[in-house]
């Protein structure tokens, strides 16, 4: 209710109701057949543990209609893991949100292969009309996008601060004050497509020196001793790790997020 009360105050809050008139619509339940009773769309929230998740769609299964969505908040797990063998798999998909989704809007739809086209039609306005951002992708893949191109920059970043090139401080900084600031509006493919006179400029002016440089990438780190050592120590320096300073932190990161969704807002309707 008080996080609720905030948003309408910084004008954030989504829908036409009040913040008040919303939460008197949100109640607990126990039982889980009274709980989607009437629903038309089910989103899965439970912690990332397969067995877990597979028991609830499994009980879901017995309980729901031919008409209501299944739906995970899944970041990792693949729908054929989660879904393959229930009797409603093409009412099956995957829409992963991104912390904090109120600020953060993209949310990624994965299908079981068995999904119809209309279950990812129907999700993908739902999601639309929420204010969020749905992106599809058309087959599952390790990762789905988003942490694969979060995966990549990290594994870069972590071979850079181990081989010594930069410092962690500064690695940082080169993506929230470099990249991060076209990031936060256009993606890379149209960052190329500005950068030059349009893609096929871009590709004729830069092939050969992105390859050069994607050749002398390193293999995949372990993301463990010295090097894990070494970047713990400059985060902590910045943020100790410890309740206290993380969540304080992490109050200021979503202020920060907040601003930049406003701004983006403002920038969409201009």
């Amino acid at each position: 209710s008080k996080e609720m009360k905030e948003l309408e105050n910084s004008g954030m809050l989504k829908g036409t109701l009040s913040a008040e008139k919303q939460f008197s619509l949100i109640s607990g339940c126990t039982d889980l057949k009274t709980a989607v009773e009437g629903a038309m769309f089910i989103q899965e929230c439970t912690p990332e543990k397969l067995e877990l998740k597979k028991k609830i769609f499994g009980q879901l299964d017995l309980i729901v209609n031919n008409d209501v969505i299944l739906s995970s908040s899944t970041s990792t797990l693949l729908p054929t893991k989660l879904f393959t063998g229930l009797k409603h798999v093409k009412q099956c998909i995957v829409s992963h949100p991104v912390n904090p989704p109120y600020y953060v809007p993209l949310v990624e739809l994965v299908p079981h292969p068995e999904t119809e086209p209309s279950t990812v039609d129907k999700t993908h306005a739902l999601m639309k009309k929420i204010g969020q951002s749905p992106v599809r992708l058309t087959k599952e893949i390790d990762g789905f996008v988003l942490n694969r191109l979060q995966y990549a920059v990290i594994s870069e970043a972590w071979r850079l601060v181990g081989e010594g090139v930069i410092s962690p401080a500064d690695l940082d900084l080169v993506m929230s004050d470099g990249l991060g600031m076209r990031y936060a509006f256009i993606g890379p493919l149209e960052t190329m497509h500005l950068n030059a006179e349009g893609m096929t400029n871009y590709c004729e002016r830069y092939r050969e020196g992105m390859i050069h440089v994607l050749k002398t990438f390193g293999p995949v780190p372990d993301f463990s001793g010295e090097i894990e050592q070494q970047i713990s120590r400059a985060m902590s320096e910045k943020t100790p790790a410890d309740p206290e300073h993380l969540n304080a932190r992490r109050a200021w990161r979503d202020e920060c997020l907040m601003g930049l969704a406003k701004l983006k807002k403002q920038m969409k309707s201009n």
